[in-house]
């Protein structure tokens, strides 16, 4: 399993995660909750894709966004995309973009 992949479950099971408003929004419109989230990122065997950030805010721009598809225990595939980010001196996964429901597998 990739390096990246590992701290990023190491972030999740430490606790060390955030979800941005935009994420909360995302959850909410597809019905999707934290666990679900969690869930399916501790159940990914890869990330999908490595991208750029091309926000316009000059401290954003150009950080690495994680794309992970995964699927939660009751086999909802879902996509999220984050990053990882210095919080108070710590390490945390900042979710961005959390949740697409992809369908049911």
């Amino acid at each position: 399993m990739e390096k990246i992949l590992l701290k990023i479950k190491r972030l999740i099971l430490e606790g060390h995660y955030r979800f941005s408003d935009k994420a909360d929004a995302e959850m909410e419109m597809s019905g999707l909750t934290n666990t679900d989230i969690l869930e399916a990122i501790m159940n990914a065997h890869k990330i999908d894709k490595v991208m750029r950030s091309t926000s316009r805010g000059k401290t954003h721009r150009g950080e690495k966004v994680y794309v992970i598809r995964g699927l939660t225990y009751d086999n909802i595939l879902i996509y999220t995309k984050g990053t990882i980010k210095k919080f108070e001196g710590q390490d945390i996964l900042y979710f961005l973009i959390s949740s697409k429901r992809e369908g049911m597998v």
